[in-house]
C-alpha cells in the first residue's frame, strides 16, 4: 500500500468507485489499447528487443504508459481541492462580497464554485471532467494538464509504430498500380518476425490506428485550451465570467473597466501558480495574489452584478403544457427533440402539467432553468434546475412587477 501511495492518493475506498464510471471507463480503454498494440506490434513484427533501436523503442512506450497512468489517475484521485463545509471568511465584513450556497451551508471562496455531480464547492473550479469522473480545479489542475500533453504523444508515437508495422508487413502483399516504383525494404526485413501477420493482427492494428490518431487530435486540442487559460491565471469559467462582464458594462454603457484580477502580468508568473516542482499548486485554494489595482472580492463582486443582471435580462418564466418524464432523450416528443438532445451532463427536470419554470438559457428544441418550488420546498432549500424540452412548455403573461418579485424570492 505504502508502493502504490508513491503514485496514487486516495483518500477513502470511496474514490475508488471513481473509476465505475462510462469517461474512466473509456479513458483507460483506450490507452490499455493504444499502450497494449503498440508494445505487441514493436515487438513482434517492427523492431524487436534484440536491436538497440528495439529496446529504446520499448521503454519509451512503457515510459508514455507509466507517465500518461500517473498523471491520470492522480487527477482523478487527488482531486481538485473543496471548500469545507461551512466554511465562512474570517473578516465578516467580507460576507456581503460572496455568494451563499445552501448545499454546502457555507460561502464561496473566491475562484470557488459548486459542482452539482461532486456535489462540493470546488476551489478555482475550471470544469467537472467526465473523463476523470471529478472536477479539474487547484489542487489536480496541473496533473490534467500533463495529462493532456502526455496523452496525445504517447498516441503519436503509437501512431507511427502502427503506421510503419502495417507499411513493413503490407509492402509486399498489396499492389497499388505503381510497377515502376520499387522501395528498397531491405533494412526492415533483417529479421524473421515472431509469427505471421494476419487479417485479425492488421484489423486489431488498423483499429488501434484510429484510436491514437482520434485521441492524438482530441486530446491535444483541449490541452492547447488548458494552456491558453493557464497562461492568462484563468479557468474556463472565469474566462466565461469575464466575456459576461463585458457584455454588461457595454449594454449598460455604465463607463467601468473590469480587470481581471488574477493575471500577475506575465505568461511565466501565470504558469507558475498551477505548474510547480513539488507537483502542489501556489496558494491555499482561498486567498490567490491579485493584479495591483483589484483586490481579493474583485471577481465575487463581478459575479454578484451578474447574478442580478441576469434576474432582469435572462429569466422568463414558462407553464408546463406537457409531461416530461426527465428522460435524456425521449421518444415521444418528436424527431428533433430526440436528436438534438443537449451533449452536457447537466441534467434534465420532471415536468407535470401546470409546473412554472423560470428559463434561463436554451436552444431551439431545448430550455434550460429553475422549476419554482413551492414555500416549504424554498424553506428548505431545495432548488431543482435542469433542461427540458421546449415543446412541453409555454410561455407565460405575466405582471412584470410579480415576476420580479418572484424571481427575487427564488434565487436569493
Amino acid at each position: 500500500m505504502n508502493f502504490l501511495s508513491t503514485f496514487v492518493t486516495f483518500k477513502s475506498l470511496h474514490e475508488v468507485w471513481r473509476l465505475c464510471h462510462w469517461g474512466p471507463v473509456i479513458a483507460l480503454s483506450v490507452i490499455a489499447i493504444c499502450s497494449t498494440m503498440a508494445m505487441l506490434d514493436s515487438i513482434i513484427w517492427y523492431w524487436p528487443l534484440d536491436t538497440t533501436g528495439g529496446s529504446i523503442n520499448f521503454i519509451m512506450l512503457l515510459n508514455w504508459t507509466v507517465l500518461i497512468l500517473y498523471n491520470y489517475f492522480n487527477a482523478m484521485f487527488v482531486g481538485p481541492g473543496y471548500i469545507p463545509l461551512g466554511w465562512k471568511p474570517e473578516n465578516q465584513h467580507d460576507i456581503q462580497y460572496l455568494q451563499y450556497c445552501r448545499v454546502c451551508q457555507g460561502y464561496k471562496a473566491p475562484r470557488s464554485h459548486h459542482c452539482r455531480k461532486c456535489n462540493r464547492c470546488v476551489m478555482k473550479m475550471d470544469h467537472h471532467c467526465p473523463w476523470i469522473n471529478n472536477c479539474c480545479g487547484h489542487v489536480n489542475h496541473a496533473y490534467f494538464t500533463s495529462f493532456l500533453l502526455l496523452a496525445p504523444l504517447g498516441c503519436l508515437h503509437a501512431a507511427i509504430i502502427f503506421v510503419m508495422t502495417m507499411y513493413t508487413q503490407l509492402y509486399e502483399r498489396i499492389s497499388f498500380g505503381w510497377s515502376t516504383v520499387k522501395i528498397d525494404m531491405s533494412a526492415v526485413r533483417q529479421f524473421q518476425p515472431l509469427m505471421p501477420f494476419s487479417m485479425p493482427a492488421f484489423a486489431a492494428t488498423l483499429f488501434a490506428l484510429g484510436l491514437a490518431l482520434g485521441t492524438t487530435i482530441a486530446v491535444g486540442m483541449l490541452f492547447f485550451i488548458q494552456m491558453k487559460v493557464i497562461l492568462r491565471n484563468k479557468t474556463s469559467i472565469e474566462s466565461w465570467i469575464e466575456e459576461k462582464a463585458k457584455d454588461r458594462i457595454q449594454h449598460y454603457q455604465t463607463g467601468e473597466e473590469f480587470i481581471f484580477p488574477y493575471d500577475l502580468g506575465t505568461r511565466f508568473l501565470n504558469f507558475k501558480q498551477v505548474f510547480t516542482w513539488s507537483g502542489t499548486p501556489k496558494g491555499d485554494g482561498i486567498e490567490w495574489p491579485v493584479h495591483p489595482k483589484c483586490h481579493q472580492h474583485t471577481l465575487t463582486i463581478e459575479q454578484l452584478k451578474q447574478k442580478a443582471d441576469k434576474r432582469v435580462r435572462s429569466q422568463v418564466q414558462y407553464r408546463a403544457v406537457e409531461d416530461y418524464n426527465g428522460a435524456c432523450c425521449p421518444l415521444g416528443k418528436g424527431v428533433q427533440t430526440f436528436f438534438r438532445t443537449p451533449c452536457t451532463e447537466e441534467p434534465r427536470i420532471p415536468l407535470s402539467k401546470g409546473d412554472t419554470i423560470l428559463a434561463t438559457r436554451g436552444t431551439k428544441w431545448w430550455m434550460y432553468g429553475d422549476k419554482v418550488l413551492n414555500e416549504d420546498q424554498m424553506i428548505a432549500g431545495e432548488r431543482i434546475r435542469g433542461w427540458f424540452p421546449r415543446r412541453c412548455v409555454e410561455k407565460c403573461h405575466y405582471d412584470t412587477a410579480s415576476s420580479e418579485s418572484t424571481s427575487d424570492k427564488k434565487l436569493n
